[in-house]
């Protein structure tokens, strides 16, 4: 009737801030794609980092090799920052940097480079993701042990507060943590104890700031803003109508803990804030075609409810499971945001899940369960603490989603059901539909950072690193290290100098990799594997040993501990210690354990120049076990791969690992009926990450 109040709202809202994750090759080269994305309608920046950014290495030392310019940009010192972003007013954007260990360190580059543009810190908008805790968990781009990373951390969040008050010091990252497999209560549950993980201790260190400088009323009052600016950087699945209760459930539980824990009172600070990038763990190289309708209906979770909607979303591209997204994949994805945005009525209305039956009742159902998770990360003593539990905890739910995919209770349209399929025109092109990196890039970027070195003032940068290296050493670690990082950033250091510099301070670390805290599998499946593995153990006169291997800097590992877990499970002797092994690490270690087969993972793209680098380091040492690979492989590359040694390829869309396990358990028996060695045999299945989103994704980073 005429005089009902109307359904819509007043005014239409306004669109989410959109972006496009992206980076590659160089500085210059990411610079021209910004600002070409720019141009067609994407209204903020998402910068991906390559690999040895990310953990804090230049493109020149020997774990760089193979991954310069691949999942992202290579970012050295303030010269390659200021190139990232010549033309691109830093006033104005708001910029996203996928960056976690060493994100003080970028921000701070950051900071000069716009500076050298005029523009103030205090002026800088955007958000660094800062979250190590999930690096520890899921993604492996650490760089420093748990206890001095939260340092950093806390160091960067309180500075930012104080002069760089626009910016979003941190995202609670739990994308990755869905990506490892972890269930929505799982992934509600560790993202707000890593929350309180971080809030605690950047209470510390404004309480531990120089005695007289601060009131109790003025840390409770930064605390305040503190807690405003802490946003979030959530996963959403294609059971969008169950993520988005997810989302209603942590704008719950954030208020609740603004209020009760750290007593924030302002309405505006206690507001749920994230971004968003849908999932990539679901995107499959088997029809990938059928990857777009994931991604529209994943981007339906973060739009369609108005009270928790995101504030920002990337989308990654239809082709993430092959290998990286060109341009055009990337417009894509930016054009399916803008169709939602534009064309649709979804900003027209107010919340219209309000009064939803269904969707309080699955809120609730949430909710509770997360309490009980939380309550158990607690009693472990925190995140940090919980680290073990909650890794062991998500290899297992890993294991059990592959579980029903393989036993097809879990449908996959194009990779366990409905699989018949025309040829697709989108992968028809000499590089399989996908951006292939000049592989000229990685030896640019080593002649331009020793270039670099030789011109700079090198007695600044030494004192400036000493300076840093001063405060991390100092015990009452009251120095705030964010203020001796933009010196050495300013001074004209490296990203591998300034990292260096820390670890020599804090030390090196190794994550759990879950698979010795995951429980052991009583899945009647596995019983013929289990026979089969025990014939092999008969014939060989001891248990068939499996290495395996991560080499590079690529630390998704989700794939090759479900490959560790289900040998370990048929009866396997299983060696495998985590990621970031060189080539005669690995060699090394497979001599000294005397196994029968070598399997490798890599997803970031480095497999043409890393795969036989390894397989040279092992037959130099004498091992000549027969070596499996499984990653983002292109289909182009699998006969390189063969000519190298390569016994057998697997890729995303080889989802049985039971299968594989077969095929090893035959591969090492057939090797013990002839001279040994390699034998190049058809790629068949994945050894990695069945249906893995590629390494370059936000994810990751991705």
């Amino acid at each position: 009737m005429s005089g009902d109040p109307s359904p819509r709202l007043p005014e239409r809202d306004r669109p989410w801030m959109m972006r496009t994750y992206a980076g590659h090759s160089t500085a210059k080269a990411s610079n021209e794609l910004y600002r070409r994305n720019l141009e067609k309608g994407q209204t903020g920046l998402s910068i991906a980092f390559d690999l040895p950014t990310q953990t804090g290495y230049d493109p020149d030392d020997e774990l760089a090799r193979g991954e310069v310019g691949k999942v992202g940009v290579p970012i050295s010192h303030r010269g390659d920052m200021a190139a990232l972003m010549e033309g691109i007013p830093l006033g104005e954007m708001n910029t996203s940097m996928t960056i976690n260990a060493t994100a003080a360190w970028l921000l701070a580059l950051y900071i000069v480079a716009a500076q050298d543009q005029g523009v103030g810190q205090e002026q800088l908008q955007g958000t660094t993701q800062n979250d190590i805790i999930k690096e520890f968990l899921a993604r492996g781009t650490y760089a420093f042990p748990p206890a001095p990373s939260m340092r950093l951390i806390a160091d960067m969040v309180a500075y930012t507060v104080e002069h760089v008050p626009k910016w979003n010091p941190i995202n609670i990252c739990s994308y990755h943590l869905q990506e490892a497999g972890a269930t929505p209560v799982q992934e509600i549950a560790y993202a707000m104890s890593n929350a309180i993980a971080v809030l605690d201790a950047v209470r510390e260190r404004l309480l531990s700031a120089p005695e007289g400088r601060d009131t109790a009323e003025q840390v409770q009052e930064r605390m305040e803003a503190v807690f405003g600016r802490i946003s979030f950087f959530v996963n959403a699945g294609v059971r969008f109508i169950e993520e988005h209760a997810k989302l209603r459930a942590m704008s719950i539980l954030w208020e609740e803990l603004g209020r009760e824990r750290y007593g924030v009172q302002n309405a505006r600070h206690l507001r749920f804030r994230y971004g968003v990038q849908v999932n990539s763990l679901g995107l499959t190289e088997a029809q990938p075609e059928n990857n777009v309708q994931r991604i529209v209906l994943e981007a339906l979770a973060v739009t369609l409810g108005r009270d928790v909607r995101a504030r920002a979303i990337q989308l990654p591209a239809w082709n993430e499971a092959l290998g990286l997204p060109r341009p055009w994949d990337q417009q894509w994805s930016l054009r399916i945001q803008q169709v939602l945005a534009y064309e649709t009525d979804i900003l027209d209305y107010p919340d219209i899940f309000v009064g939803s039956e269904v969707m309080d009742g699955l809120v609730a159902e949430l909710l509770e369960g997360a309490r009980a998770e939380m309550a158990v990360v607690a009693e472990h003593g925190g995140a940090v603490e919980a680290v073990p539990y909650m890794k062991g905890a998500l290899v297992d739910s890993h294991r059990e989603r592959i579980r029903r995919i393989e036993s097809g209770a879990q449908v996959v349209v194009g990779q366990n059901r409905f699989s018949e399929s025309e040829d697709s025109p989108l992968t028809a092109d000499a590089e399989g539909g996908i951006l292939v990196v000049d592989p000229t890039v990685e030896a640019e970027q080593i002649e331009a950072v020793r270039r670099w070195r030789s011109e700079r003032d090198q007695v600044a940068v030494d004192a400036a690193l000493a300076a840093l290296a001063e405060a991390a050493q100092a015990q009452d670690g009251r120095e705030n290290l964010m203020i001796h990082t933009i010196a050495a950033a300013r001074a004209g250091a490296t990203t591998g100098e300034w990292a260096r510099t820390l670890r020599a301070v804090f030390g090196s670390y190794r994550a759990p990799t879950g698979v010795g805290e995951a429980a052991p599998s009583g899945d009647a499946e596995l019983t013929e594997l289990r026979e089969e593995v025990a014939r092999l153990q008969e014939k060989l006169g001891r248990r068939p040993k499996i290495l395996v291997g991560k080499p590079g800097l690529d630390g998704h590992s989700n794939g090759a501990e479900q490959i560790a877990l289900r040998a370990r499970d048929s009866g396997m002797d299983v060696v495998y210690e985590g990621i970031r092994l060189t080539p005669a690490q690995i060699a090394a270690s497979a001599l000294q354990e005397g196994v029968h087969v070598v399997g490798l993972s890599i997803l970031s793209g480095s497999h043409r120049e890393l795969i036989p680098a390894v397989i040279g380091a092992l037959r130099e040492a004498g091992v000549t076990a027969p070596v499996v690979v499984g990653g983002i492989i292109p289909e182009q590359d699998v006969p390189l791969l063969q000519r190298a040694g390569v016994a057998a390829v697997y890729t995303p869309k080889d989802f049985d690992i039971t299968m594989i396990m077969r095929d090893i358990v035959e591969l090492v028996g057939d090797g013990d009926d002839r001279s040994p060695g390699p034998s190049p045999r058809p790629p068949s299945a994945t050894a990695v990450a069945p249906i893995a989103g590629n390494g370059s994704s936000a994810n990751g980073s991705a």
